[in-house]
């Protein structure tokens, strides 16, 4: 099955470091639907990325196509809030996974 990068861009370059109390308690629900995702085995890795003066989440994700990989984004509580996060889909044609 392939892979695909879904990068989540936050509603303003600074959140998380000034998220409101309503969005603390949506990413609360957010976390919880990718652990969800995860434990299910649709998603591989989870987590937010701080480059110098940007910061967005990305989730690794195993889909049959991108329109299910960005179906897996749609159904995130931060995406059905209309809470301002968006994701984009990029393919990842190749991975090497650890081994247990």
């Amino acid at each position: 099955m392939p892979y695909f990068l879904l990068r989540l861009t936050p509603p303003r370059p600074s959140f998380p470091f000034d998220a409101t109390e309503a969005e603390k308690a949506l990413f609360s629900e957010h976390a919880a639907y990718w652990l969800a995702q995860a434990g299910e085995g649709r998603a591989i890795a989870v987590g937010p990325v701080f480059e110098p003066g940007n910061t967005w989440g990305l989730a690794l994700v195993e889909a049959e196509d991108e329109a299910s990989a960005l179906a897996l984004g749609d159904a995130d509580p931060v995406i059905v809030a209309q809470a301002g996060f968006a994701y984009a889909a990029a393919p990842v044609p190749s991975l090497i996974l650890r081994q247990p």
